[in-house]
């Protein structure tokens, strides 16, 4: 009787855990604890809900464990939260493609039937010549700085594509659409370092062609024109992929490495 009592307890004790767990998930995604800020102490937290200080720290695991919150022990201890954000849903949709064996000219697909879409999307915007395109511009001159290095042009040309789907006004697209130009990202950044070392990266004249199909791009979407922004990125993307999934056809793609993790901490 004395096992079956404590094993009540302990369920009791899970379910309690559950509920201030719950309670708290809740509060930062509706912004009630912002990203960055501590959760309140234990003390606080066990007046607050009535609970033990047992129940208080399974809620503290389960939210870590979500990845909600990180927790620091010791005397000068706490909770930081971190809020759901595109890294956020990138990196775990990323590592949910990885197990699936994903490979990455599938991804690449993905890529270059969405990407169009929020290059239409962003020459549509009222306001694209005050907030889109100056962005964008900036990332040319970037990219344009770096035509004789293979590796550094491809991560400014990839800053241009990630910004480009960031600037898509809807939100359901702008989340999906990113974390899966990000996650291709990684995989290009990748490709580029490993073709620079082996002296087997595209030519500099390869490199401004792809640097002038980001310029047409730019100039569709400061003119307005959806389908012109649409048909450019289309045909970009499906040109310049033939590159890495010539090499990478086989791959299973990336997402649980350190370039990875770095990037989708950006956001």
């Amino acid at each position: 009787m004395e096992r079956a009592g404590s094993e009540y307890a302990k369920i009791g004790q899970l379910r309690m855990a559950e509920l201030v767990a719950s309670a708290l998930r809740d509060r930062i995604l509706a912004g009630g604890i912002t990203d960055g800020s501590s959760l309140p102490k234990q003390d606080e937290l066990v007046a607050e809900f009535g609970v033990s200080y047992p129940s208080v720290r399974e809620a503290l695991r389960i939210l870590e464990t979500e990845g909600f919150i990180t927790v620091r022990r010791g005397n000068r201890g706490g909770a930081t939260v971190h809020a759901p954000d595109i890294g956020t849903a990138g990196y775990a949709l990323g590592l949910t493609l990885q197990a699936m064996q994903v490979r990455v000219p599938d991804l690449g697909a993905a890529v270059a039937d969405l990407e169009p879409l929020c290059a239409a999307h962003c020459a549509q915007r009222s306001d694209r010549e005050r907030v889109v395109v100056p962005r964008l511009e900036e990332l040319l001159a970037e990219s344009e700085r770096h035509l004789d290095d293979g590796a550094a042009f491809t991560r400014a040309s990839r800053e241009f594509h990630d910004t480009l789907v960031g600037f898509d006004p809807n939100a359901t697209l702008r989340v999906v659409v990113k974390s899966l130009t990000s996650l291709w990202s990684v995989q290009e950044e990748a490709w580029a370092d490993a073709q620079v070392s082996q002296g087997a990266y595209p030519s500099r004249a390869d490199c401004v062609v792809a640097q002038q199909a980001h310029e047409r791009l730019a100039t569709s979407i400061k003119q307005g024109d959806a389908d012109g922004a649409a048909r450019i990125a289309q045909e970009h993307l499906t040109a310049t992929q033939r590159w890495v999934c010539r090499t990478l056809k086989d791959r299973v793609i990336d997402a649980a490495s350190a370039r990875s993790r770095m990037r989708f901490r950006r956001g």
